[in-house]
């Protein structure tokens, strides 16, 4: 029997979760809110691996995995003309200004 995932503390919930193209007939890529967490560590806030991991609570491996499937669906999304959807993964929110965690939500259909 696997190990269970272990939760991945986020501190960003994005307030437009649907990015679709201007065409009628697309297919979707759905992207996990850890994806996007690992996303923004990375690219937005530009912190070194080591340091976003960190963040998240997991390893920078761990965290390379993430970061490396959220570019290749944000890839895909962007040359194929496809919706980006962001929903579920493991993760559990944390709010900057208290420090205070929510329990860990498991969306394992967000995966894809």
């Amino acid at each position: 029997m696997p190990r269970p995932r272990k939760c991945r503390r986020i501190e960003f919930m994005p307030e437009n979760q649907y990015f679709y193209p201007q065409r009628e007939d697309f297919q979707e890529v759905v992207l996990t809110f850890d994806e996007v967490e690992a996303i923004r560590l990375s690219d937005y806030e530009a912190l070194e691996q080591e340091n976003a991991a960190e963040n998240m609570n997991i390893s920078r491996g761990t965290f390379q995995r993430i970061l490396n499937a959220a570019r290749y669906k944000i890839a895909d999304a962007l040359i194929n003309g496809k919706a980006i959807c962001i929903k579920g993964g493991d993760y559990e929110f944390v709010r900057k200004s208290t420090g205070g965690m929510r329990h860990c939500r498991r969306h394992r259909g967000g995966r894809g």
